[in-house]
């Protein structure tokens, strides 16, 4: 019989013991504890071995974020294994932050357009069943919110990972609508939330063909962000009027417009209104991006296909003459909400009286203002005249003495109210003239000097007038400051006529630049100086018979009568003897003589060397100023008419331009012939 095979015991061998008797006793005494201490700490090294092997094989958010960022794939080796094992995606929430994953993490990272990591995690995912997941998830903080990989693999230019994130389920509508994508003061990046405008916006044509003609997931050209802005949009607010930038966003804009004219014919992506109500031209007009702007008025295709999308159409050329058609829709007046009255009325369009100049802008004011304008202005004038004529009359033969009695009624009474309730009527109307505007405070501060000053004609007169119903007497100072004010604002019809008109604008702006600057500091200097002589003239005692003297006689101690008497020495008529009997005389001329040189000499003198250079400065700047001051009049004549005679004296012509179906393509259009100084003959070989 063979014998059973016994326990096995761990091996030992004999060693030299060289312990004293005392350390061999301690030894006995704490024998058995020590093997037991033994035991465990054997228990104890094992679990840390195994707890090191299982981290070797673990997979955490920080590991693989490390390991995508180095693009080493061998760093990944058993991810998979793992994932299956402990029944984990790459899409789960413990793999993210802020919901930034690892393939977001790995398109961050990419060596020369490359990250071979990206395939190798997106084969795990497409085997575990999530790749629609991993490939569509979007930060979550308020920063970068909505961000893709779709995304960030554009903004890298990466063409090669954009098409493979399509084919792998890449939503293409996928908004960035975090603060770091929006418009605001700090840094940031607008292009419009969705990937196309991304591509667009950073000049990636392949990319936008391909999101435009890929057979896996199209764009739809008409999505839009937040604002309501499609990509069109979107290009629009990108632009920024250097040469550079134009010729970009030029091109572009060009390209998906004709692009998506072949895709879809029907789609009509420039009548498109964002939640402005603003289509692409109106966009361009209202945020003053003059090169874009000008392109879209002026573009014209000769190819048949894109013809349609055409706003100016060469209708013949002879030799150095041709004739263009150029769209009017959206831009003239004539309707609501037009270019022309977005450029005419917005204030805070830095180079609006650039964009007036812009053909056919220019001349389609021109024609405004021969076909009707003129002639209601001219006749505006002589209505105004009239009215301050009568006004004028009413002032210079009011009754002298006291206020009127109300109580008489006689045929003389009623006539001679005939005038003043006239020029009542008037200050009304003008009063619910600029109320029917409703123009905001910028509006006013820029282009509504005229508008302020009869504006306040109207109040003058109106306060004039209760205090004249009332009995006060207080009723003459209103009456004659509406009166001055009448024949100032008559300055204001000189805009009818150019060389006046563009006297008037130097007037206005000297006024509301050079000379109220002026007024500011001398004003500061007046006060000043006369309080400080109110402060150091002291007056003698008088003798008591002489109190009558003191009562009748005006002196220094007076602060109103200090202030007019320093005036007088600012125009040069001031007079020394005030300062006869007074004590320290010295100290008075010498702030007399430093108040005369500050004003007389310095302010003075500073003040006719800005008006000569506002001078020089306004003479290139006046004409176009004044072209937009006569817009304004344009305009506002034009919205008083009513309906049917703005149909009767719109600008432009009917034609039927055609389409590339042959269908009739009905435009209201503004002809303009013109002479070309330099002759194209290529262009005329091939008209």
């Amino acid at each position: 019989m063979s014998k059973s095979k016994g326990p096995e015991y761990p091996s030992f061998s004999l060693e030299t013991d060289d312990r004293t008797d005392d350390e061999r006793a301690q030894s006995r005494q704490v024998k058995k504890p020590a093997r037991l201490v033994s035991a465990l700490g054997m228990g104890i090294r094992c679990l840390e071995e195994n707890k090191e092997d299982r981290d070797s094989k673990r997979f955490d958010i920080k590991r693989l974020f490390e390991a995508v960022s180095t693009g080493d794939v061998m760093k990944l080796e058993g991810l998979h294994q793992y994932l299956h094992q402990s029944m984990k995606k790459l899409s789960n929430t413990e793999y993210q932050s802020y919901g930034k994953n690892v393939l977001l993490k790995a398109l961050l990272n990419l060596r020369n357009g490359r990250n071979n990591t990206i395939e190798y995690l997106l084969d795990i995912s497409e085997k575990m069943g999530d790749i629609k997941e991993l490939v569509n998830a979007a930060y979550t903080d308020s920063y970068y919110k909505g961000q893709t990989a779709l995304h960030i693999a554009i903004e890298r230019r990466s063409t090669y990972f954009v098409e493979l994130l399509i084919k792998k389920g890449a939503n293409v509508h996928a908004k960035a609508c975090g603060k770091f994508f929006q418009l605001h003061d700090g840094p940031s990046f607008y292009f419009g939330e969705l990937p196309l405008s991304l591509a667009a916006c950073t000049n990636q044509p392949e990319v936008v063909d391909f999101l435009l003609e890929n057979d896996y997931q199209r764009v739809d050209v008409r999505e839009s962000d937040s604002l309501g802005n499609m990509v069109l949009h979107a290009l629009v607010m990108l632009a920024d009027n250097t040469p550079e930038n134009t010729d970009f966003i030029t091109s572009m804009y060009d390209h998906i417009l004709t692009t998506a004219a072949r895709l879809h014919p029907k789609w009509r992506l420039e009548d498109m209104e964002n939640n402005q109500g603003l289509t692409t031209i109106k966009l361009a007009a209202k945020t003053g991006k003059i090169g874009l702007f000008k392109h879209m008025m002026h573009r014209e295709f000769q190819e048949r296909e894109t013809r349609h999308l055409s706003r100016k159409f060469t209708e013949w050329v002879y030799g150095p003459v041709h004739s263009s058609l150029y769209d009017l829709a959206s831009l003239d007046s004539y309707e609501k909400n037009s270019v022309l009255e977005i450029i005419v009325y917005s204030s805070d369009i830095p180079n609006r009286h650039e964009m007036l100049q812009i053909e056919p802008l220019n001349r389609l004011l021109e024609e405004k203002w021969d076909r009707f304008a003129a002639r209601m202005f001219f006749l505006n004038f002589l209505v105004y005249l009239v009215y301050i004529s009568v006004f004028t009359a009413v002032a210079y033969n009011r009754k002298k003495g006291t206020v009127r009695s109300l109580h008489y009624h006689n045929k003389l009474h009623y006539s001679s109210l005939a005038g003043p309730r006239a020029i009542k009527f008037g200050s009304m109307l003008k009063s619910f003239n600029l109320m029917r505007k409703h123009p905001s405070l910028d509006t006013l501060l820029i282009d509504g000097y005229s508008e302020i000053l009869f504006f306040l004609q109207a109040i003058f007169f109106l306060a004039s007038s209760v205090l004249y119903c009332c009995g006060r007497e207080e009723y003459l100072g209103f009456f004659v400051l509406c009166l001055a004010l009448s024949w100032v604002n008559l300055l204001y019809f000189s805009r009818g006529y150019r060389h006046m008109g563009i006297y008037s604008v130097m007037i206005q702006k000297m006024i509301l630049s050079d000379i109220l600057r002026f007024l500011f500091v001398y004003v500061t200097f007046l006060f000043g100086f006369s309080a400080a002589v109110v402060t150091l003239l002291m007056e003698p005692e008088l003798p008591a018979n002489n109190t009558e003297d003191l009562c009748s006689k005006p002196t220094f101690r007076n602060i109103s009568h200090t202030i007019m008497e320093l005036f007088k020495f600012t125009i040069g008529m001031g007079d020394l003897e005030f300062t006869e009997g007074y004590q320290y005389k010295e100290v008075f001329y010498m702030l007399l003589i430093s108040y005369i040189v500050l004003t007389y000499i310095l302010l003075l003198n500073m003040l006719i060397a800005l008006m000569s250079r506002t001078v020089e400065k306004m003479s290139l700047e006046s004409t176009s100023i004044w072209k937009l001051q006569r817009a304004i009049t344009i305009l506002d004549l034009e919205r008083s008419l009513p309906r049917c005679l703005r149909t009767r004296l719109r600008s432009g012509v009917d034609k039927d331009l055609g389409t590339r179906t042959g269908e009739k393509d009905r435009r209201w259009c503004f002809r303009w012939p013109i002479y070309l100084h330099t002759v194209d003959v290529e262009s005329m070989m091939r008209e």
